[in-house]
């Protein structure tokens, strides 16, 4: 009770200063903002007139002994180098360096919040631990030459006070329909950290594709992660057979390539947050392992052809040999993911099975339980405490609702806002990922009128509805608002197949989402994050990133559903 009051305080504390600075600098900000295009939009920013010029010779102070710190110091260094050609000079004196990065106590900026000041003297990073220091570092390189130009750095004169409005700011990547490798993934992290989003949710296992090593079950990645297909495969196709000219396609990451991955995203402030799917979409596993089925029938790792029509899809809920599996593949999950979070999937489970299954319907009558929906509950809530009693905390899609939610589950509500809502008024933590508009493998446009990648036609989630999106639900009260910790866009990638593809999809939406989960909803702007937006998109483009761009042409659609 004490950390929720202080929780409290802390909102009403910020939502103050918050209420303050909209007064006080809203016509200042709007006014920095034409000059300096930063995104996501802080909090409170000031411009003076001038310039600082970080030049050749250019000094840096900051505690050694902080080894976080350490890290953000060499990190900036190292991007000094890559634009200006020089490096610059730790001295250990504080007052004659031209740089300098402070970790103090600063109620207002929270864990994650900075100060940044350019000024005459130099650069001032002040923030409590080196997560905020790091966020400092992406506005600085925000202002400084995308690219190599080996002259010194020439710097607008500003004061900068910034704190995120959400703590959880997450992308999903799908690496299950289509895979990628460990560099592209780590590049797609590095396009989350630039923009302050700190959740990178790795989709791993589906009905398509098993993709991380479990030691104990070797078949899951020497069956499970490949499957028939054919040379650039794209979902949803109606009326196909699959042809027989197909080839082995899939692929895995070992323990130590995710360790790696995790490694990566913590040194830029991004949480990996791991999906293992179950009771449902369960293809992939039980192709290995078909014991786990109800039926114990051989089945093959769903293709992008549909899967076989007697295959069921769920773990059976009425074996115990189903809950040993997924406990000892979970234990090595943890071990490989060091975050809080396990994300159980629970979604768009088909019950047809369970209601057949001898062994299901027994659990339902031993349990005292209603019906399938209950058997799922029951299933979900289980798999909770044995995560409960290994200090991580269950996150699932939002029909975990179904039957009842599990005690301490968080929810991500996909399907609307309706379970999030739902789950906010029990006081359980909810993350936002509606379809409409945080589907990214949507349309970003209307399909006759512009060129775009194949996409799922379900809905065109436009980047205007992306940025008005708040993720707290005015259903909701106070109390029950505060139950709302983030949002995040996701990405399934059954018609991308390239980190291409992939980012042309995330851009410019993402940027948009960042201001929607960082920026105080008073300082939002549509009009002048556009025009900060053309600048970003030139920069991501030279920087080689793949934005979408609006290019009007007939679309000349393809026969999906």
């Amino acid at each position: 009770m004490a950390t929720r009051s202080v929780t409290a305080f802390m909102r009403i504390t910020k939502a103050f200063h918050t209420i303050l600075f909209g007064c006080l600098f809203l016509h200042l900000t709007g006014t920095a903002s034409a000059q300096v295009k930063i995104i996501p939009e802080p909090v409170r920013m000031e411009m003076g007139e001038g310039h600082f010029i970080l030049a050749k010779n250019a000094s840096i102070y900051f505690d050694a002994k902080n080894r976080a710190l350490s890290r953000q110091a060499a990190y900036l260094t190292n991007v000094v180098a890559s634009v200006s050609g020089f490096r610059l000079k730790n001295t250990g004196n504080k007052s004659q360096s031209q740089i300098r990065l402070l970790i103090g106590a600063d109620q207002l900026l929270g864990d994650e919040g900075y100060r940044l000041r350019i000024d005459a003297s130099g650069i001032t990073v002040a923030a409590n631990s080196d997560k905020g220091a790091f966020y400092a570092l992406q506005t600085l390189f925000q202002l400084m030459p995308a690219n190599r130009t080996n002259e010194a750095i020439r710097l607008p004169l500003l004061n900068i006070t910034d704190y995120p409005r959400f703590k959880w700011r997450g992308m999903m990547l799908d690496v299950s329909r289509h895979f990628f490798s460990v560099e592209a993934v780590k590049s797609y992290i590095d396009l989350l950290a630039m923009y302050k989003m700190n959740v990178f949710h790795w989709h791993l296992t589906d009905s398509e594709g098993w993709r991380l090593e479990i030691k104990k079950y070797p078949k899951l990645t020497g069956i499970g992660a490949w499957r028939k297909e054919i040379p650039g495969s794209v979902f949803y196709k109606s009326k196909q057979t699959l042809p027989a000219d197909t080839f082995r396609y899939g692929g895995y990451y070992t323990q130590e390539q995710a360790r790696e991955v995790v490694r990566y995203a913590a040194a830029k402030n991004v949480t990996v947050v791991p999906e293992i799917e179950m009771p449902g979409h369960s293809d992939a596993a039980l192709a290995a392992y078909p014991e786990l089925s109800c039926t114990g029938l051989q089945q093959e790792v769903r293709s992008s052809f549909g899967g076989q029509p007697e295959a069921l899809a769920n773990y059976c809920a009425g074996k115990e040999h189903s809950f040993e599996f997924l406990q000892q593949v979970l234990k090595e999950v943890m071990d490989v993911f060091p975050g809080q979070y396990i994300h159980i999937g629970g979604d768009e489970v088909n019950k047809t099975g369970w209601k057949k299954c001898t062994n299901c319907q027994r659990r339902i009558r031993t349990e005292g339980l209603k019906d399938e929906h209950g058997l799922q509950s029951y299933f979900i809530k289980r798999i909770g405490r044995f995560l409960t009693a290994n200090n991580r905390k269950l996150l699932g899609w939002d029909e975990i609702l179904e039957g009842g939610l599990a005690p301490d589950a968080t929810v991500m509500s996909w399907r609307g806002e309706e379970g999030g809502i739902k789950a906010a008024k029990m006081h359980h933590p909810v993350v936002m990922a509606p379809v409409k508009p945080l589907y990214f493998n949507r349309y970003q446009a209307d399909t006759l009128a512009y060129q775009q990648p194949l996409a799922a036609k379900f809905s065109i989630n436009t980047l205007k509805d992306v940025y008005d999106y708040d993720p707290v639900p005015a259903e909701l009260n106070t109390t029950e608002a505060a139950f709302i910790i983030g949002a995040q866009a996701c990405i399934w990638t059954e018609f991308i197949g390239s980190m291409k593809g992939v980012e042309e999809m995330a851009l410019p939406r993402m940027l948009a989402l960042s201001e929607s989960l960082w920026t105080p909803k008073p300082l939002k702007d549509w009009q002048q994050f556009n025009k900060k937006l053309y600048f970003h998109s030139k920069r991501l483009g030279a920087a080689g990133r793949s934005v979408f761009t609006a290019v009007p042409l007939v679309y000349d659609n393809l026969p999906v559903k």
